[in-house]
């Protein structure tokens, strides 16, 4: 691999190389980790490479947190600040198209959201910072586990994460394609939307489909149901807030002359800010409840809240955004990046600690969760170059 980085100031330009020297080691590092992917929770091959790895470097490695979460404390003078940076690691249940020498050996899993560099990423970083890291203070380097399925972060904080190891800051970051491979976005505020799902079962009265009048079609009722959800957001949301309601699922009947008994439908919702998801949480029972009962119908509802909108701190995603300018110019920093409806369990790490989630090109490659998607190796060197020189900076 060739990689070049450019960069502006004499400290930027040292860490590039000393980066760039080890690159071709944590492209085969970042294959490796996508040869064997591991789904949520399962992560132990990965947080045992992740683990040895920062004792080899030097870290005080505590092991098993949130399940096989890992997290690296290196600590430099008296320095009393405290900084986290967090990757993570977990796969997909999805079955790899890529047809690349390094694909998944492992049936039905992959990195498909590029985990496996966000992971590397982190390790180039640490190692980096471990072996000629200028700063005083305590860095921790944490490895989490289930991001994918919305669960990893909370583990990790049940188990005492901040009490344990204390972060007056906290950052993260995530590839994203259709941006420049390794360019960098900052979104100040709300950047990535909250997930809550609702699980509904419309109750009506099976019959004959040559006799509608003798039966409560439960199908009818779903469709009038999934049309009229979309009026909350044209209809009660904000104009100046934003909201998504999708029904992904919907399954019913099992002949063309039945009337079923009942019909499941499965949806999701998505906002920006508090005020938005908690009347998403409070509408979308209600009307579902309406609407059937509109048509004699029952409907039950289950409503699941996720996590939260994932809300970037103004200093430190500004202190983020300055470092990037000051190490690689205005070339490689994205200034008109939108927020993305996407959502992230960093949201349960931003509202216990200040910090931000930034985002990282991938380039023009597949979309995330696709089974053609990788993770593009030219964004490896620049990133863990990022992370270094923010902890600097961070703690200096």
């Amino acid at each position: 691999m060739t990689a070049s980085i450019e960069t502006l100031s004499e400290r930027a330009e040292a860490v590039a190389a000393a980066v760039v020297r080890r690159a071709d080691e944590f492209v085969a590092l970042r294959r490796d980790i996508h040869r064997h992917p591991e789904l949520a929770f399962q992560e132990r091959r990965t947080s045992e490479l992740v683990a040895e790895r920062l004792a080899d470097w030097g870290y005080a490695v505590a092991r098993g947190l949130g399940g096989t979460g890992v997290v690296g404390t290196l600590k430099r003078g008296e320095g009393p600040r405290s900084l986290g940076l967090r990757a993570d690691m977990d796969a997909l249940p999805i079955a790899e198209t890529t047809g690349l020498p390094y694909a998944s050996i492992r049936e039905g899993v992959m990195h498909a959201c590029g985990h496996d560099g966000h992971t590397t990423i982190l390790l180039a970083a640490a190692r980096q910072l471990a072996e000629a890291g200028d700063f005083r203070g305590t860095l921790n380097v944490i490895f989490q586990p289930a991001e994918e399925i919305g669960a990893g972060a909370r583990r990790m904080l049940d188990d005492g994460l901040l009490e344990r190891f204390p972060c007056d800051a906290i950052f993260g970051l995530h590839n994203w394609p259709g941006l420049a491979a390794g360019r960098l976005a900052f979104v100040p505020g709300p950047a990535m939307a909250s997930v809550d799902q609702a699980h509904v079962t419309v109750r009506g009265k099976g019959g004959h489909g040559a006799e509608p009048q003798d039966a409560i079609d439960p199908i009818v009722v779903a469709a009038h149901i999934v049309t009229a959800l979309q009026t909350i957001v044209s209809r009660n949301v904000d104009p100046l807030d934003m909201a998504v309601v999708t029904v992904g699922s919907i399954h019913g009947g099992s002949a063309s002359n039945i009337i079923p008994e009942s019909v499941e439908m499965k949806l999701t919702a998505r906002a920006f800010r508090p005020r938005a998801r908690k009347l998403l949480e409070e509408r979308i029972p209600a009307l579902v409840r309406a609407q059937a009962e509109s048509f004699g119908a029952v409907a039950d509802v289950r409503y699941r809240l996720g996590f939260p909108p994932v809300v970037n701190h103004a200093a430190e995603t500004e202190l983020a955004r300055l470092t990037a300018l000051e190490t690689f110019g205005e070339t490689r920093v994205e200034e008109s990046f939108p927020p993305r409806t996407a959502s992230e369990d960093f949201a349960f790490f931003l509202d216990a600690r200040p910090g931000s989630f930034l985002f990282l090109g991938n380039g023009d490659s597949c979309s995330l969760h696709n089974s053609g998607y990788d993770f593009n190796d030219q964004s490896l060197a620049p990133a863990a170059v990022y992370w270094a020189l923010l902890a600097e900076r961070f703690l200096s």
